[in-house]
């Protein structure tokens, strides 16, 4: 059995609430058969090698982070430039688990790397709230960084095969991923 048989993409705005519906995904799952893969780790890991910068912080959410944030999207676009799929490839190389939960698509190039590359076994998957509540989670407008690609390329798509509300006051998260693991309750 080849693995994954499912990819679950996640995509949302930064603040949406993508990072903590799939890391919830993954306790509900169990990371016996589930596991997560990031486009941004590559990214990460080669800015924090060249910046001399620490890879946890920047895989974390929090202020670190954003302030490497505008020159990793700068030096990730020309890399994309050039091989648009280089993310997308290299978060995948090690995954072995059944589901993988792919926790941060933000292109239409990611889509189509996902979509050439293991058709039939994607679902997308987006993640949506308002500005009001992402402003509640410590979301900032940052120019260069909210109104570019890596957060607006997929505004337009609408095709998917999920939207989860994450505005919902009083909806637990079980609640809002049940669709989720509809998608993969016999896997």
């Amino acid at each position: 059995m080849e693995n994954p048989r499912a990819i679950l993409l996640f995509s949302g705005k930064r603040k949406s609430g993508k990072d903590f519906l799939t890391e919830h995904l993954l306790k509900i799952l169990g990371t016996d058969k589930c596991e997560i893969a990031r486009i941004s780790e590559p990214i990460k890991a080669f800015w924090a090698k060249e910046q001399n910068l620490s890879l946890t912080e920047l895989l974390s959410d929090g202020p670190y982070k954003e302030l490497h944030r505008k020159k990793m999207i700068e030096w990730s676009e020309d890399q994309r430039s050039k091989d648009y799929g280089i993310f997308c490839r290299k978060a995948m190389e090690k995954v072995q688990k059944p589901i993988c939960i792919v926790s941060d698509i933000r292109r239409k190039t990611d889509l189509r790397w996902f979509s050439e590359n293991h058709a039939g076994k994607i679902q997308r998957i987006k993640v949506s709230c308002s500005d009001a509540t992402r402003s509640k989670r410590g979301w900032i407008f940052q120019p260069g960084v909210d109104d570019a690609e890596s957060e607006c390329n997929l505004d337009d798509v609408e095709e998917w095969d999920i939207v989860i509300d994450n505005d919902q006051e009083g909806k637990s998260p079980e609640d809002l991923l049940k669709p989720c693991l509809n998608l993969v309750a016999d896997i």
